[in-house]
Order: C-alpha cells, then structure tokens, then sequence
C-alpha cells in the first residue's frame, strides 16, 4: 500500500494527475484522476437554483463560488491523504446541465440571468422551430430559449454578441475560448452527422425566420464553436487559475478538453459510447440514450436527438417518474411493521421486497399501478396521480404487488423506447445501468432487461458520475495514441478488466413484460379520469 500511496504523491508531485469538474443541479464535484484512470481525490460543494422572477437560474457569483469550493475540497482531500499540493496537473475538464441560456455582449456582460434546462416556458418557439427544422428542438434547448425571448420582444436580444451554455461559459472565463464539445453543442442547435458541426442548412432557415428584426449578428456569429473529443481547447490562463485556485497555487498554462454536457460525459462513466450501446440512469426520474446506427425515418415528440462526445447520433427517451413510487410504498410496509413493533434496517427491507418481484407471475398477476408523481410528457401528462388498479379476478398478492411497481416504473420510458426499438428498428447489443433502480443486486437489471430486451449490464464505477466522465475525456485528450478512438481508450484503458455484472433478458420476463404494456397503455384512460376528477 506504501508503494500505491508513494505513486500517487508522485503522480500528483509531477503534475500528471488530471482533474474534471461537473456542475449538476444539486452539486459541484471535482475528481483528480491518476494516469491509470481511476479517481485519487475528490471534493464538492452543494448548491440549489433559484426561482427569480418565474425563472429557475444559478447566479454567477454561486457558480463561481461553487466551482472554488468543490475544488478547494478536492485539494484538502489530497493534502489528507497524500501529505501534498496540487500545483499542476496534466489537463482539466468542465462538464454541466446541458441546454439552458447564457447570453453576453460585446464587453463580456451578462444580459439577463441564466436560465436552466427546468424552465418550461419556452413552448411557442420549441413548436415552431421543430416544425421549421422538421427536427425536435425540447422547450430546454439554448436555441429554443433564444427564439422565445425574441418572441416575447425581449430588449436584451439585439445587444447579444456570445450565446452559451453553463460548461461553455465556465471553459469561456479559464480559458479565453468560446468552444463547446459537439456532445454539449447538440442540446443547443442540432448538429450536421457529416460535418460534426452546426446544422448550416438549418442555420440559415433561422436566419430567414428573424431577419424581420434587424438583429446586429447572425445565429453562426454567436454561437461557440464546435470541437470533438480529443481536440485541444485552450489553456488555463493567468486569470482563470487564479479563479479556479483561490489560493494561487495551480499554474496556469494546463490544456483543457472540450466542455461537454451531463448527458455526454454520463455515457463516457458507463462505457457507452459505441455504436449500438446503452445507458440507462434510473432513480426519481430515468431516461435511456441509445447510440444509434443511422438517423431516425421522422420526428418523434418523444425523442431527443443528441450527440456523443464524439459526434455520433444518440436518442434519448426520458420519463419524469421511476422509483418514487415504489418508495413510497416500502415506506408504508416500513410502518406497518413498526407499529407491530418489529424494527428492520431499510437495505435489507429493500432487498426483500424488491426481490419478491422476481417471484411473481411474468405480467405481474393483471395488476395495474401508475407511479405518476409528477406530469409525463411522453404520455402526455401534464400532472399525475399515483395509483393502483386491480379486477377483482387479478392475483393480488406481494410478488405481483412489488413486480408490478417495478414494471410501471418504467412504463412510460417502454413507450419511448418501443418508438425506437419497434417503428425505427434501432439494435442494441448491451444496456448500462446506473441509478437506485439497480441498487438491488439483479432484480432492477432483469426487469430493465425484460423491458428493452437487451442484456443490461451494471458496473462497479457506474458510481463515479459525470466528474469521472469529463476527467475521462480531459485524459482521453492528453492521453491518447495517435489515431486512438475515444471507444478504444475507454475499453483498453480505463474498462478493460473492470468488474461488473450482466443479466441476460428472460424470454417469459420479455413476453411478460409486454403483455404488461397493453393493460398500461389502455389503463391510461383511468390515470386520465384521476387526474380530472381527483384534485
């Protein structure tokens, strides 16, 4: 162990650690990764969005804080656990929420507060701009932000010089370079396959759309520009390692990667950024990003299209509801027993009663639940009401009970995903879990295997998240052999050997799960009736 620890003091002495740093809605994590990959320190720093003036936003002054902090953690961790400092380090990444709206003007000035991807309030221009595109831009994308407030006649819009999103604004103040990875540029403007850039065609159509205005730019003028993995961009300068290291100890002149979004450096943590690959993310909410072959025959409102970091198309099904409703339940069997004065820890109450799902019968019995916490747009919700529904003739009993609950956990998200594995004939070859769904040893991968009919696999890292990922992608940039893929990297030099597990889809489980399907989809009309009539 002396050995391993004398290593990495080394490695960190040396300067050949590297760091990524992700601001997600709730925390700021940093990671520092040493040069097998693996993470050696990390810090974070908590923080909440604000609801200013009907609007959901982060102030500068809290990401900057933020950011300072959630390093300032990573580097004590490193003083505790290696006796060092961190003055140097071979490259830096920044990931963030993808999508929302940053906008500046020609003196660098902020022009009105940052808007989130939470927002809804961006309908008029997202229906417009998909019909105009005939490509689905969602209410949260940049570009669909930037319409609405010429909608809405904002003043702000003609003075805008520098459109971009958190990750960019963050590289943009370190590094003096208005770029994006086309992972994270995808949730701004669609991208062109062939070029990895902006959609110039469509570029254009927006153009038309707004010369009306007698704006003083053009979309391409505003927008940053559009790298790939493994593409330099840019160097900390004096400026920006003072604002990262308060303390003034990191140098500047450290290359840092492309800044990427959530979505991308997620699917760099679970090794899925191969053709014909899959993650899944299920806890409160749960969505599926399936790298895809070709592009889809037509829009669909229940798709997103994004990218991999580099550049391949990648659709994404996302449903607002997934475990909270099953949770709310153990929590009334939790009750139960409590009150007959039997006390029992909440992993193993978890594991008992989850497990009893793979009990029940393969369709769960003809028992029906909706776990609808909140609206579901992929059905079509624009509020919920959780609920259960039996016939009288329906085999009520604790393993159809808790199977059925872990079924329309992922009801809605089957909806989305039949749209791509049924009309759009898209092949998987393997799924990656992550999220409390899988939390129970098999039984979340074989009901996420029956649902999407592919071997879901979960690994020891998936834990790691997105700082991991974007230190991945600062690694893959310094790191790489010449003409190296970022699928090759992450195989042979950061997943090969890893530890995981891997359920194969059961034939009944798959069958089952189908006949499930029909009894929610017709069912829907009852969810319907208890959302007009129970308020």
């Amino acid at each position: 162990m002396s050995l391993e620890l004398n290593e990495i003091k080394n490695v960190i002495v040396n300067g050949q650690a590297v760091v990524g740093i992700e601001l997600g809605s709730t925390r700021i994590k940093t990671v520092l990764i040493g040069t097998d990959n693996a993470p050696i320190a990390s810090g974070s720093h908590d923080w909440e969005n604000s609801y200013v003036n009907n609007i959901w936003t982060y102030s500068l002054d809290d990401i900057w804080k933020g950011i300072q902090d959630s390093y300032q953690n990573m580097v004590k961790d490193v003083k505790s656990k290696y006796g060092v400092d961190v003055k140097s380090v071979r490259s830096i990444g920044f990931s963030a929420m993808m999508h929302g709206y940053m906008v500046f003007d020609k003196d660098g000035n902020q022009l009105t507060p940052f808007r989130t991807w939470r927002n809804n309030i961006t309908g008029q221009a997202s229906e417009a701009l998909t019909t105009l595109f005939n490509y689905p831009i969602p209410q949260r994308w940049s570009i669909a932000h930037l319409y609405q407030a010429i909608l809405n006649q904002e003043e702000h819009v003609s003075d805008i010089s520098f459109m971009t999103t958190l990750a960019g604004y963050v590289h943009w103040k370190l590094t003096g370079k208005k770029v994006l990875g086309v992972g994270e540029a995808s949730g701004v403007f669609p991208i062109d396959l062939k070029t990895k850039n902006y959609n110039l065609n469509m570029i254009e159509q927006f153009n038309k759309l707004t010369e009306k205005y007698n704006f003083p730019w053009r979309l391409e003028d505003i927008l940053p520009d559009v790298l790939l993995s493994g593409e330099n961009a840019g160097e900390l300068t004096e400026e920006g390692a003072k604002l990262l290291d308060v303390t003034g100890q990191l140098q500047p002149g450290i290359p840092l990667c492309p800044p990427e979004g959530d979505a991308g450096t997620g699917m760099v943590a679970t090794n899925s950024v191969a053709v014909r690959t899959g993650n899944v993310s299920a806890g409160t909410s749960v969505f599926a990003m399936i790298v895809l072959e070709k592009e889809l025959s037509r829009v669909y409102s229940e798709i997103d299209l994004v990218t991999t970091p580099d550049g391949k198309l990648v659709a994404m099904a996302h449903s607002n509801n997934c475990t909270s409703n099953y949770d709310a339940w153990i929590g009334l069997f939790a009750e139960a027993m409590k009150a007959m004065g039997m006390e029992i820890n909440k992993p193993k109450l978890y594991d008992t009663l989850l497990g009893m799902a793979l009990q029940g019968d393969p369709d769960c019995g003809g028992l029906l639940s909706y776990g609808y916490f909140s609206g579901e747009h992929i059905t079509h919700f624009e509020e919920g009401r959780p609920l259960f529904v039996r016939n009288s003739n329906s085999k009520f009993n604790l393993a159809n009970f808790m199977r059925v609950n872990l079924f329309t956990a992922l009801g809605a998200l089957k909806i989305g995903l039949n749209i791509l594995l049924d009309k759009e004939q898209v092949k998987v070859d393997k799924i990656l879990g992550h999220g409390g769904f899988f939390k129970t040893r098999e039984v979340g991968q074989k009901i996420m295997a029956a649902a999407v009919n592919a071997p879901v696999s979960v690994m020891e890292t998936a834990g790691e998240g997105g700082a991991w990922g974007i230190a991945l992608l600062a690694s893959y940039m310094v790191n790489k052999e010449e003409n190296e893929s970022l699928e090759d990297f992450l195989n042979e030099k950061v997943f090969n050997g890893q530890k995981g597990s891997t359920v194969e889809p059961d034939p009944s489980d798959v069958s089952g799960f189908n006949e499930f399907m029909k009894r929610y989809t017709t069912g829907l009309a009852i969810e319907r009736a208890a959302v007009d009539y129970l308020k």
